[in-house]
């Protein structure tokens, strides 16, 4: 008897010190659930920093290709438009082609292509040669903003999408920063040509980590949108693979009157911002007679608030939103407005605390509108197709903004002055601002819509 009951009770404490390791195992799930979509994204995050250093990396050396070379500022601007425009042109096809791939694989790709076109920008030896390695830069960053975003948007639960979104495509404007300041001053101390392949390396190094350390798998067992046990799995794998559930036909991209309202807008949105990228060393280089080192570093003080409103931008429009998804628009549109007044007045102003005043504040919400338009187009479009709605997106950011800004405004530099052709850049608000309000009237159908598609 005696036994027996040592035995029950030896049986108990074991079954109490399995349930009790079932909950402890059960209670680290979490963490380490929790853990690993912010690796994801702290590492995407750093590849799109390395993207845009070797973006904008350019704007900093403008000064000494001017002066060795003899370049136009037309000549200067196509340099940087190239880019936008092949990323403008490939990103949807190659969007497409990841949420079929394998959004991981693509991503480690994109990333080792530009590394290498920017290690030969560093050994060109003529202005054509420049613009074709500049040319293969864009082919490489093409897809990967909307990829990227997509990747990290489906381990992290859509509460959050206008923050991490206006937070990962600030990576955009730190990214420029870096290469600005950081390119100045190599360029100053070592010769521009340094200045690419110090980009060129620190990109190769990124994307060895994030292949190490990214694993479709793993992005599959986190996805934020993953069923439980049992459920039918009606969306793709978080890496982007094929799954057996639905998949929305392409044509569902554009078939939203309220999301086609967020591409217009979003695009329209970075017009100036991307002139502010481009051409705000250059602006402090002629007009307040700093070395283009200083200028690299003014400039990119300016530029870091372009990057710091995104982030602000987006936290502030998704709490905002709790209530009321519509209030996303309201937001953007608000941002768009605020900028326009600030930049349209700052620039024309003659030099000092005043117009330095109003820049940094029109800079800071130049391209607040980032966050909002990108959860609009996530949370409007199917999950299937959303690395290519991302795409989209993109698509419009870089021909209606990136890719169309500095060129038009390099243009108007040649004509009227980089002062004057800085001034009339905030115009463009205007449209963005009535493509804002229409997707906002749009947005209940668009509501509707997909969740017919969904059901």
């Amino acid at each position: 008897m005696s036994t027996t009951k040592v035995s029950t009770s030896k049986v108990s404490t074991s079954s109490v010190s399995t349930s009790t390791d079932g909950v402890a195992t059960a209670a680290r799930r979490p963490a380490r659930r929790s853990r690993y979509p912010w690796i994801v994204f702290a590492l995407t995050f750093g590849l799109l920093l390395s993207d845009y250093m070797s973006r904008q990396v350019l704007s900093a050396i403008f000064p000494f290709l001017k002066a060795e070379w003899a370049l136009t500022d037309s000549q200067l601007a196509s340099l940087t438009s190239i880019v936008a425009l092949m990323v403008g042109l490939l990103t949807l096809p190659l969007s497409l082609l990841a949420d079929r791939w394998g959004r991981v694989r693509s991503l480690v790709v994109m990333a080792v292509l530009w590394s290498l076109a920017t290690l030969a920008c560093a050994v060109a030896a003529n202005f054509e040669q420049l613009l074709a390695a500049r040319f293969l830069v864009g082919v490489g960053e093409a897809a990967y903003g909307s990829v990227g975003i997509a990747l990290v948007l489906s381990v992290f639960s859509p509460r959050l999408h206008a923050s991490l979104s206006g937070a990962f495509m600030a990576g955009g404007s730190f990214g420029s920063v870096l290469g600005v300041a950081v390119g100045g001053y190599i360029a100053v101390h070592l010769g521009w040509r340094w200045s690419f392949a110090a980009m060129a390396v620190f990109g190769l190094l990124l994307v060895a980590l994030f292949r190490a350390l990214v694993t479709e798998r793993s992005l599959d067992r986190h996805a934020a949108d993953k069923p439980a046990d049992g459920e039918p799995n009606a969306t793709p794998s978080a890496a982007g693979t094929a799954s057996s559930g639905y998949r929305a036909p392409v044509s569902s991209l554009f078939t939203s009157p309220a999301v086609l309202c967020a591409y217009v807008g979003g695009g329209l949105q970075m017009f100036t911002a991307a002139v502010l990228l481009s051409w705000t060393p250059s602006f402090f280089n002629r007009y307040y007679g700093l070395a283009p080192d200083k200028a690299a570093t003014a400039a990119a003080a300016v530029v870091l608030l372009v990057g710091t409103g995104m982030v602000v931008c987006g936290i502030i429009t998704d709490r905002l939103g709790r209530h009321d998804v519509r209030s996303k628009w309201t937001s953007a549109i608000a941002y768009c407005a605020i900028s326009m007044v600030c930049l349209g007045v700052g620039f024309s102003l003659g030099n000092g605390p005043a117009q330095l005043i109003l820049m940094g504040i029109g800079a800071f919400f130049a391209a607040g509108s980032c966050g909002p338009t990108a959860a609009m187009v996530a949370n409007l479009t199917h999950p299937s197709i959303r690395a290519s709605a991302m795409g989209t997106l993109t698509v419009s950011n870089n021909l209606l903004g990136l890719a169309l800004g500095p060129f038009v405004i390099g243009i108007l530099a040649d004509h009227v002055g980089l002062r004057m052709a800085m001034q009339l850049s905030p115009l463009v608000y205007v449209l963005a601002i009535v493509a804002l309000v229409a997707g906002r009237r749009l947005h209940p159908a668009a509501v509707r819509k997909l969740a017919k598609e969904t059901s």
